[in-house]
């Protein structure tokens, strides 16, 4: 979700369900190392212990990840509306290019 002009602390949201507890470590564990391959360097994480709503901060980019419980109950999708979604692009998201890695 692009939420640049809508709120002052982030740019861009990215929503991810996982169905227990085991895959939202995964797919937390493996978005961090990415992150860290390229770079990009976490602020913070909250939630990775219990996983039912892991956030990751990266500064312009906030990634949530949720069981499906608790993704109804937070409904983000809603609470943010009126933010554009930015598509996926197969199995890589096209990044804003300040986060693209030069090689």
């Amino acid at each position: 979700m692009d939420l640049r002009g809508l709120t002052f602390f982030t740019d861009y949201f990215v929503i991810c369900s996982g169905i227990n507890k085991r895959q939202l470590h995964a797919i937390a564990d493996e978005i961090d190392k990415q992150a860290n391959i390229l770079d990009i360097k976490e602020i913070g994480m909250e939630g990775h212990s219990n996983a039912r709503w892991v956030l990751i901060d990266y500064g312009s980019v906030v990634v949530h990840l949720f069981d499906k419980d608790a993704r109804t109950f937070y409904d983000l999708e809603l609470l943010w509306g009126d933010a554009p979604r930015v598509p996926w692009q197969g199995e890589q998201l096209k990044l804003p290019k300040k986060f693209r890695q030069t090689r």
